[in-house]
């Protein structure tokens, strides 16, 4: 179900209510969020606002990680996803996100890019040991 991004009824500052002085635009409505998945590569191009398009990863199998200590980046195959603070079922979905841990072939590392949203996996070595625990 898409979502409104509208902000047509908030608060006044002293407390009152503001009313919608017009209804709901189409252009204000957002799009479902692309849950990007570990398996073969797939893209899909959608049409976004201003004239621009953005690239919605639904699948990712690779990711280019960067360790911080040497400086280097390398395309390495993404095993699993370790640990998604997001949302518990990530983890078992095997679901990227931004904050997601995912374990490679070099070690575990936590992506830094927004895949449904970039059309691609960035991610940086973690140096220490992940706590395994959850709030």
């Amino acid at each position: 179900m898409p979502q409104w991004h509208g902000d047509l009824s908030k608060r006044k500052i002293t407390g009152g209510r503001r009313r919608q002085y017009r209804s709901k635009r189409a252009y204000e409505m957002g799009s479902d969020s692309t849950e990007t998945k570990v398996g073969e590569v797939t893209r899909k191009v959608e049409k976004a606002y201003g004239n621009t398009i953005k690239i919605k990863l639904l699948s990712e199998k690779y990711a280019n990680v960067t360790n911080p200590s040497t400086g280097k980046t390398e395309k390495v195959e993404i095993i699993r996803v370790v640990r998604n603070p997001v949302n518990v079922d990530y983890d078992r979905r095997r679901i990227l996100t931004k904050g997601a841990v995912i374990g490679t072939s070099i070690g575990d590392a936590v992506v830094t890019s927004r895949p449904g949203q970039n059309g691609i996996v960035n991610a940086v070595l973690s140096s220490g040991k992940l706590k395994a625990t959850r709030a």
